[in-house]
């Protein structure tokens, strides 16, 4: 009896394809086959790109109505089969069932308000008689699809984060080319199924497991435009240098900070928050809590709440609804981790939980005494670490912040509104989140960081914005 393993397509014009090269995606967990699909050849990667080109035209010109009834279409889909993709994910990424099914609630919302989007798309006038020579005169800006899109995915949201590409530019009316992390191809597949099942056109999306070192023929390609990154900050920045004329977009992760002010009186509930978001998605999150500074009015009882709470959480399988923390997506990822820790404690950190590995497991680990220049804080960590520190005054913590050459988010534990004001003038990151921790994301909402956090801001309106540019239209000798 022969055996045969099922091949998951790839998309291209809407079409499922294949090709004789084929890619086993396996569980970081357990190394359990997830699926088995192909990747694009070079012919594949150019008879796409040539299609989004041809199609860049009829793509813009797509009524509101059935850009907004394709993400429409959907998010109503992914909602039906949300457990099926939930178990994907988890399958493929090692993500907790229980942070896979928030991945998938929060899609069905980014393809919600990305529609609503594509209905208030408008423009707007602008009257041009406020002097003398625009007398007559009325201008019309509207936002017009600067052309097809490079979405480029990381591992971390194999779903949410290939929503972020697809929704704004279904929205705009621009087509895109996705993609999806080698690590973890087959959930952006499985989204490519329910965009075959709307009306958009021939060229308007495909969806493309490419190599990392074969991705550079896309980047290239002068009939993407648009380059849509997310993922690591050389390979961002890289991409950035090669093609310096083309709109390109980077979120680029960071070392997120919780800072516990001194008139915060709950500190059970902030270090609950902290550790529940400093090991979340086993730390792999852009945004995850991985440095705290705490006043030193309240330092010793959050760390030791912090620690008891992180204490609970343990590991486990990932398909076990109860697990709160999985592995990192390779045992090379978990071996890097475990070396910054132990570089940490050779120059004087001190583990008050975790602290080891178990394959590609890292131990939800809290580090104290750790230099501000030790890996675990300056670089991005990437994994379930986080470090805690005294500080003396605000002052001092939102220098430390600042300290940084990420700035994507900081979460600021404080009741004081005129400090919650002063934390979003003078903190150097993309956004402040006051009263909880810098994990906080509204998929509706900008974001996005400055200094090596990246350029350019997610969130459908702000995504769609980066892939238009502003028309005018002035209409003359009309009576205001």
């Amino acid at each position: 009896m022969v055996n045969t393993v099922t091949i998951i397509p790839f998309w291209i014009d809407g079409k499922a394809c294949t090709s004789a090269e084929h890619l086993e995606v396996r569980s970081p967990h357990d190394g359990a086959p997830a699926g088995t699909t192909c990747h694009a050849t070079p012919a594949d990667i150019e008879r796409a790109v040539a299609s989004a080109h041809a199609a860049r035209h009829e793509t813009a010109r797509l009524p509101a109505h059935v850009r907004a009834g394709a993400l429409d279409h959907v998010s109503h889909r992914l909602a039906e089969r949300s457990d099926e993709v939930a178990a994907l994910i988890t399958a493929e990424s090692g993500k907790p069932l229980m942070w896979s099914r928030a991945e998938v609630s929060r899609a069905v919302s980014t393809f919600r308000w990305a529609a609503g989007e594509a209905r208030r798309h408008s423009g707007e006038l602008q009257r041009l008689d406020t002097d003398a020579g625009g007398t007559g005169r009325i201008a019309l800006v509207r936002r017009v699809s600067r052309g097809p899109v490079l979405g480029i995915t990381p591992f971390n949201f194999p779903l949410n984060l290939v929503a972020h590409k697809v929704a704004p530019a279904i929205a705009a009316g621009s087509p895109i080319v996705v993609k999806p992390a080698p690590a973890t191809p087959l959930t952006a597949l499985l989204l490519g199924e329910l965009l075959a099942e709307t009306d958009l056109p021939a060229g308007a999306w495909s969806v493309l497991p490419v190599p990392n070192e074969a991705a550079g023929m896309l980047v290239d390609d002068p009939r993407l435009p648009v380059v849509s990154f997310t993922g690591s900050g050389p390979v961002g920045w890289s991409i950035r240098d090669r093609v310096p004329r083309k709109h390109v977009t980077l979120e680029l992760g960071g070392n997120a900070a919780a800072i516990i002010c001194p008139d915060w009186t709950d500190l059970d509930f902030a270090a609950r928050r902290i550790a529940t978001f400093a090991t979340y998605q086993g730390g792999q999150s852009c945004i995850a809590v991985q440095r705290v500074y705490a006043h030193r009015e309240v330092y010793q009882e959050l760390a030791e709440r912090v620690v008891a709470r992180v204490t609970e959480l343990g590991t486990g399988d990932p398909t076990d609804p109860a697990t709160a923390v999985g592995p990192l997506i390779s045992e090379d990822a978990a071996r890097r981790v475990q070396g910054w820790v132990d570089e940490a404690v050779a120059a004087g950190a001190r583990v008050l939980t975790g602290g080891t590995r178990d394959g590609a497991t890292v131990a939800p680990t809290v580090l104290a005494d750790a230099g501000e220049h030790c890996a675990v804080n300056a670089e991005e960590v990437f994994a379930p670490v986080l470090t805690i520190a005294p500080v003396d005054s605000v002052d001092e913590a939102f220098a430390r912040v600042n300290d940084s050459r990420f700035g994507l988010q900081t979460g600021v534990f404080t009741t004081d509104v005129q400090l919650a004001f002063r934390a979003a003038t003078e903190l150097d990151v993309g956004g402040v989140i006051v009263g909880d921790v810098p994990s906080y994301r509204a998929d509706q909402m900008p974001y996005g960081g400055v200094k090596d956090s990246g350029i350019g801001r997610e969130g459908l309106a702000s995504a769609i914005a980066d892939f238009t540019e502003e028309r005018v239209l002035v209409l003359t000798g009309v009576e205001l």
